[in-house]
C-alpha cells in the first residue's frame, strides 16, 4: 500500500531524540530512581482555580460545540493580554484559538506555504518546526546561529540564504533550546529581510513571560512588521497548562479567516469546559506567571551552582525559559553519548541538543521541571559521572 508524500515531509531524524526520555520514563514507571531532566513539562499543578472552572463548567452542562477559533469572550481576553504585551491594536479578529502553539505553528504553516517554497529558521530550533513547515511541502531552510557566536542571529546570515523561493521566516523567541531572547538589534536584522523580500514572519513567543535578564519583545512590534507578522502563544508553559492543548494565533484578519476554515477540518473547536479554565486562567495571567518565572529563576541558579564550576562542562546561563544548554565537548563524549552514558550510569535523563540543529551538537538540554532537590540530586549526580570521566582519562 501507498502513503501521501506527507509522511516523509513529517518524519525525521529527530524524532528518535525523545528515546532517551521515553527510556527514563520507562524506568520511573518500573520504580527506578530516575530523575526526568528531558523535556519541558512543569512538575508542579495546574493552579486550583482554573480546574475548578472548567469543573463548574462541566457541571453545568459545557460540552457541545463551540465557536472554531474560539469563543467571543476568550478571544476577547487574549486580545486584550496580547495588546498589552505587544502594546498594538489587538483585537478579538487578530486571534484564532488553537490547540497549543504547536497546532498553531502546523495550521499557520498550512495557511502561509505551498509546495516550492522556502522558510528560513534560525537553528537551533525545536524539534517539531521542521515537520510543521514541510507538511506544507515548503521546505525548511536553517540559518545558522553559531555556538562560537552564543546563537546569535545577523542579516548577513539571514540574507545569505534568500532566494526568489524564499516566503517566509520562522523564530522563537524566546528561544528553545538556547533560553536566548532576540536583541533589538536581531529583531530588526528580521524585520529588514522581511520588508526587504516581503516574507512573513512567524514568531513563536510562548516564553516570552518567562524572562530573567532581557526583557522580551515582539518583532511584530517593529515598523511594517505588524501586518505581515503572526505570533504564536500559549498557556503550557507560562500556566503549567501543557496538557490542557491552549494556544492561540495573533494574525491579520485575513489570515484568521483562513485559519477558521482550516481548523473547521481539524478540530472543530477547543471544548466549552477547556475554555472556560484558560478564561480563569488569563483572569489570574500575572499571578501565576510571576511565580512560575521565580521558581525557574532559582532552578536555573540552582543549576549553574552545580554544574557550572565542572572543569569539563561550560553553561550557557539561559536569559529565558525552562531549560539549559550544557556543553559537553570537554568531556570528549558527542552529546549522543554523553546523554546515554549519563542515564545508564545515573539514572538522570537530559536530551542530546544536537536534535535542535548543527549548531548545537556536542551540547545537552537540561529542564528545570523537577523539584528543587530532584534537581540537586540530579546535579551531583551528573558531577559524579563528569569527574569519573576526568579521572578515567
Amino acid at each position: 500500500m501507498q502513503y501521501s508524500s506527507v509522511v516523509k515531509r513529517i518524519s525525521g531524524e529527530t524524532v528518535s531524540a525523545w528515546d532517551i526520555h521515553y527510556a527514563a520514563c520507562d524506568a520511573q514507571e518500573r520504580g527506578e530512581d530516575a530523575i526526568v531532566l528531558s523535556i519541558g513539562d512543569p512538575d508542579f499543578a495546574t493552579d486550583e482555580a482554573i480546574c475548578a472552572a472548567a469543573v463548574q463548567a462541566l457541571k453545568e452542562g459545557d460540552t457541545h460545540y463551540t465557536h472554531v477559533v474560539g469563543r467571543p469572550a476568550l478571544r476577547a481576553a487574549i486580545a486584550a493580554k496580547q495588546a498589552a504585551l505587544l502594546d498594538l491594536p489587538v483585537t478579538a479578529d487578530n486571534i484564532a484559538v488553537v490547540a497549543g502553539a504547536q497546532n498553531g505553528l502546523y495550521a499557520t504553516a498550512m495557511c502561509l506555504f505551498e509546495q516550492g517554497d522556502e522558510v528560513l529558521v534560525p537553528e537551533p530550533m525545536y524539534l517539531t518546526y521542521a515537520a510543521s513547515i514541510q507538511a506544507s511541502g515548503a521546505r525548511l531552510v536553517s540559518i545558522a546561529q553559531p555556538a562560537a557566536e552564543d546563537f546569535r542571529l545577523s542579516v548577513a546570515a539571514l540574507e545569505a540564504q534568500i532566494t526568489e523561493r524564499t516566503r517566509g521566516i520562522a523564530l522563537a523567541t524566546p528561544n528553545n533550546p538556547t533560553g536566548n531572547v532576540y536583541t533589538l538589534e536581531e529583531l530588526e536584522a528580521v524585520a529588514l529581510v522581511a520588508r526587504r523580500h516581503d516574507l512573513w514572519v512567524i514568531s513563536d513567543e510562548v516564553y516570552g513571560q518567562l524572562t530573567y535578564d532581557r526583557p522580551h519583545q515582539s518583532v511584530a512590534t517593529l515598523p511594517g512588521m505588524l501586518e505581515r507578522t503572526v505570533v504564536l502563544n500559549s498557556l503550557s508553559k507560562s500556566h503549567a497548562m501543557t496538557g490542557w492543548r491552549v494556544g492561540w494565533v495573533v494574525a491579520p484578519t485575513e489570515l484568521v479567516g483562513h485559519l477558521d476554515n482550516l481548523l473547521l477540518c481539524m478540530l472543530y473547536g477547543l471544548p466549552g469546559f477547556i475554555q472556560a479554565a484558560a478564561l480563569k486562567a488569563l483572569e489570574l495571567d500575572e499571578q501565576i506567571v510571576g511565580q512560575a518565572r521565580e521558581l525557574y529563576r532559582r532552578r536555573r541558579d540552582l543549576v549553574v551552582a552545580g554544574l557550572g564550576q565542572l572543569p569539563l562542562l561550560k553553561c550557557k546561563v539561559p536569559e529565558a525559559g525552562m531549560f539549559m544548554l550544557v556543553d559537553v565537548r570537554g568531556t570528549g563524549l558527542s552529546s549522543t553519548e554523553f546523554a546515554w552514558q549519563l542515564f545508564r550510569a545515573t539514572g538522570v535523563s537530559v536530551l542530546d541538543a544536537s536534535a535542535f540543529g548543527a549548531s548545537t551538537a556536542g551540547f545537552v538540554r537540561v529542564s528545570f521541571t523537577v523539584s528543587d532537590t530532584a534537581l540537586s540530586e540530579a546535579c551531583r549526580r551528573i558531577a559524579r559521572f563528569v569527574e569519573s570521566l576526568e579521572a578515567g582519562r
